[in-house]
């Protein structure tokens, strides 16, 4: 059938040299597709070695965060690093809490401010040309972008603030997750992501939703039914739904990407693998995700590194496999698309002390390249996060609008968890781990995957 489209195909192309069918099917073939429980490109394996660079649009962007010199530097850094899928968001809300990003894409439903799209097309478009891929995230089930918060007050529901005391961050996850049961901040929710999907790409023309250069949509940066306990299940319903039918409202706009839900894993499921799993039952998700932050989850002390790092370790290294098997269990690929680690002693200047953060960094790649090695579900794995050239302008590491971007969003302290183009330890171990896998997708390995349904 395929060999009689062909020629179908050639013999049009003669007929009609203006219309480019051979480059329409080769450039289909380029987008990231699932085969059980693997992705492929191009009919072949797909594994990558992958970062964090939420602020992508914002350095590209032809406004005042712009930085187009230091992005295209920025690309060829990752690039020369064989560092080839990119985690990047794409809507970003004017929030209500002091320390959310500013400028923001969307500062009232609907009003947009076009230099930062202009931004994320630039992006797009420059790392078409250096054949990487990105995952692009819609939403933000927290404070520091707007996300679900600041749709649920567009609402008019009354705001909470997460450093509140008299409230706090219990009070305030429960806020967020009240977006799902929220219909019209849903509606709004959904308004912008079809304005992004359906958008036309202003640097080469192309359609969003018709560029392999992305691999993923992704509903939100980690979506969570609220904080752990049994008032939280009663959310539950309403997040199950919300993926399913949000993930279906994206693939009836985009049939040619993939749709991920953005999650932690187990620990942003009320600590569950029950409910991680029939949030992900859903044939509207592709493939899934987890995230590891062993600081943020008390494994992990930077000032007793030799007392809790193997801990950590352990732990990570449990939680990887748990996930792994979750994957077998819906027969769908995973990516670990978040893990990061402090520098030594909490410190956040570039040139300070990365020992166990280079330690942690080796074990976790060469768990990720052995296990994909071995034919496991995980296609790879996005680090957090590239900060490049960037490096924190304060001592105490509060961002303040106008200071450089890098990956520590701007409610944490700037160089907690960026890789920056100066931490050369840190930058070898990724380069050779990314080196590694990439041969994977090209059959070098004596346990190749097995194939998919």
């Amino acid at each position: 059938m395929f060999f009689r489209l062909l020629l179908f195909c050639c013999f049009v192309s003669f007929l009609l040299p203006s219309c480019s069918f051979l480059p329409f099917l080769r450039e289909r073939e380029d987008f990231v597709r699932v085969k059980g429980t693997h992705l492929m490109l191009s009919g072949k394996p797909y594994y990558f070695t992958g970062a964090n660079m939420w602020y992508g649009c914002y350095i590209a962007s032809s406004g005042e965060t712009g930085d187009r010199p230091r992005l295209l530097r920025e690309l060829d850094s990752l690039q020369a690093n064989h560092i080839v899928n990119l985690r990047v968001l794409a809507g970003s809300e004017e929030g209500y809490i002091k320390r959310s990003v500013r400028p923001v894409i969307q500062r009232r439903p609907g009003e947009i401010d076009e230099h930062l799209l202009q931004g994320l097309d630039f992006l797009l478009a420059e790392m078409a040309k250096r054949r990487m891929h990105a995952v692009l995230y819609l939403n933000n089930y927290w404070e520091w972008s707007g996300g679900m918060t600041q749709y649920n007050v567009w609402t008019g529901a009354k705001p909470i603030d997460p450093d509140d005391t008299t409230q706090g961050w219990g009070a305030f996850m429960d806020f967020s997750a009240s977006f799902y049961a929220n219909a019209p901040a849903q509606k709004m929710f959904r308004e912008y992501a079809q304005r992004i999907i359906t958008r036309t790409n202003s640097c080469n023309g192309r359609t969003y939703s018709e560029d392999p250069t992305i691999m993923a949509w992704q509903l939100a940066n980690e979506p969570r039914p609220g904080r752990v306990g049994v008032s939280s299940e009663k959310n539950l319903p309403d997040f199950y739904n919300w993926i399913d039918q949000t993930a279906l409202f994206i693939h009836s706009l985009d049939t040619n990407h993939l749709v991920s839900s953005g999650s932690e894993g187990t620990i942003g499921t009320l600590q569950s693998s029950a409910f991680f799993l029939k949030s992900h039952t859903t044939p509207h998700i592709d493939y899934l995700t987890f995230h590891l932050w062993p600081l943020n989850w008390g494994w992990f002390d930077p000032k007793h590194i030799e007392e809790t790092l193997p801990v950590t370790e352990t732990k990570a290294l449990d939680y990887i496999a748990a996930h792994l098997a979750l994957a077998r269990q819906l027969d769908k690929p995973v990516v670990m698309e978040e893990f990061g680690l402090d520098r030594d002693g909490g410190e956040i200047r570039p040139g300070t002390a990365v020992t166990a953060r280079d330690r942690y960094f080796r074990v976790i790649l060469e768990t990720v390249y052995d296990s994909a090695r071995a034919g496991a579900p995980i296609a790879g794995c996005n680090f957090w996060g590239w900060g490049g050239e960037a490096a924190a302008k304060h001592a105490d590491g509060i961002w303040r609008r106008g200071d450089p971007f890098m990956c520590d969003p701007p409610h944490e302290p700037q160089g907690r968890n960026s890789i920056f183009i100066g931490d050369r330890s840190t930058v070898h171990i990724l380069r050779e781990n990314a080196a590694k896998i990439l041969r994977l997708s090209d059959g070098k390995t004596n346990n190749p995957p097995a194939g998919g349904k």
